[in-house]
């Protein structure tokens, strides 16, 4: 089987991605303008009546934008965690509440949705509730990481499981700390609820990483605090430190903010 992966878009101003096979995928979040979701997506070939599901990692705005109008509209299942959705529904950007799109997941309890199997997990971060997903699919394992503070015990069992890894790399330390956000926001950034440094997630990586991790795709960089460029050379430096080649043992991509990713096709 088939397995498609894009990034629409991946960073503090939205996030949105697909996962599919050759007839049908699901979203991961939805925090860009339902026009640009159904562009891309149709310059991919990609039809939205393809679209079985969206799945939320939290109610924070980037992550949120189009739910109402893909799931009130279009009629597409939104699932996520009671608290999430009551969050989402409370979110000054949803214009179209959910109503009979909504659809409940319990945290470790996996759902089947045809041949996905889709289980979702609790990672530390300043939603009203948070969650990153764990999907196999073709006994491929695809995690999801966006938005987290810190690696918990938990995010690190779901994240060793994982063939295809988008992990946070939100800000470069000195980036953050010599620019020009408040003293809160740059405290906010930078807890255990915040979000995860370009070094973080190069530490972790370099000390937990396993034989059977063939991609890692960085997500969720900040536009002020952060380059791609730089995200990618914290972490392949710190792998390559522990004898992790990058392009030979594992690949590495850091995720554009504003522009999809190529289209990700895997056997």
């Amino acid at each position: 089987m088939k397995v498609k992966f894009i990034s629409l878009a991946s960073g503090s101003s939205g996030n949105c991605y697909y996962l599919g096979t050759e007839t049908y995928g699901i979203l991961i979040d939805a925090g860009i303008g339902i026009r640009t979701i159904k562009k891309t997506l149709k310059d991919y070939n990609i039809l939205m009546d393809s679209i079985r599901a969206v799945f939320i990692t939290h109610d924070h705005a980037d992550h949120i934008k189009a739910v109402g109008n893909l799931g009130e509209k279009m009629n597409i299942p939104i699932y996520t965690t009671a608290r999430i959705h009551a969050g989402i529904n409370r979110s000054y950007c949803m214009m179209e509440k959910l109503s009979s799109s909504v659809r409940y997941l319990e945290k470790q309890e996996p759902m089947i949705l045809e041949d996905f199997r889709i289980e979702s997990f609790e990672v530390p971060h300043d939603g009203t509730d948070n969650v990153g997903y764990c999907i196999e699919i073709d006994g491929k394992v695809f995690s999801f990481l966006t938005d987290l503070g810190e690696i918990t015990p938990t995010a690190a069992h779901y994240i060793s499981k994982a063939h295809y890894l988008i992990l946070e790399a939100n800000y470069d330390e000195e980036m953050l700390k010599m620019g020009a956000y408040p003293k809160y926001l740059k405290e906010r950034i930078s807890s255990k609820t915040g979000h995860m440094s370009n070094s973080d997630t190069a530490e972790f990586l370099a000390e937990h990483i396993t034989e059977h991790l063939r991609y890692i795709w960085l997500c969720h960089l900040s536009k002020d605090n952060n380059h791609p460029e730089l995200a990618y050379k914290t972490v392949e430096w710190k792998l390559k430190s522990k004898g992790v080649i990058v392009g030979k043992d594992v690949q590495l991509l850091a995720l554009k903010r504003n522009t999809p990713s190529e289209l990700y096709v895997f056997e």
